[in-house]
């Protein structure tokens, strides 16, 4: 979606006319650039910590269903998709933004995706929850949107008993108070950014 600059981050993608573009890094469609509108303050998940977060993700991508709550230009959730999982569904308050994962999601031929302009929270709160294996969050940074987003996919049964939960955040995830029942598994700070992989504990669920 379109977000505030963060800060001390330098640009991670190429702009050729207003228009930016990124890079699937591994699968199905390995190599293939794609791009996307130059939103303010859009921007992909940096390559090397997109390929960091799907070496750790490796043996539970294929088969899964993936929800992407804040998707922005759709980087990482075209990538789970490449790589194999079985349904996908990302959402964004950017209808433009949508608009152009959706064109993305046609020109790939890919019939498992879907994307569709919504405002996360109230998404999570207002529609029938089903469980999903991975939850990719990236939300606009100094908005307090990570900690709601979190306890609404823990309280309302939208994950799966093992899932997986990716976030980026400005600030360090043990200070997040994030659900009880997840372990933080992997962490990597780029800049100001914190890329973290956590793990649900089913049987850590109150």
């Amino acid at each position: 979606m379109a977000r505030p600059a963060r800060p001390s981050k330098k640009p991670v993608h190429n702009q050729h006319n207003g228009v930016g573009q990124l890079r699937i890094i591994g699968g199905e469609w390995r190599s293939r650039k794609l791009s996307f509108p130059d939103l303010p303050g859009l921007r992909p998940t940096p390559d090397r910590v997109r390929e960091t977060l799907f070496n750790w993700l490796a043996p539970y991508v294929a088969g899964a269903k993936v929800i992407d709550l804040f998707a922005g230009s759709g980087a990482v959730f075209l990538e789970a998709l490449s790589r194999g999982a079985a349904t996908g569904l990302a959402l964004d308050s950017s209808s433009v933004a949508i608009s152009s994962l959706r064109e993305h999601l046609g020109t790939l031929r890919c019939t498992v995706g879907q994307a569709q302009t919504a405002d996360a929270l109230r998404y999570l709160e207002t529609q029938p929850a089903t469980p999903f294996d991975l939850a990719f969050l990236d939300p606009p940074f100094n908005q307090n949107l990570l900690p709601a987003a979190c306890a609404l996919l823990e309280e309302c049964g939208w994950l799966a008993d093992d899932a997986w939960i990716y976030t980026e955040s400005e600030t360090a995830p043990s200070t997040l108070g994030l659900p009880g029942s997840w372990r933080l598994h992997r962490e990597q700070k780029s800049g100001q950014v914190y890329y973290s992989l956590w793990q649900r504990m089913a049987d850590n669920v109150a």
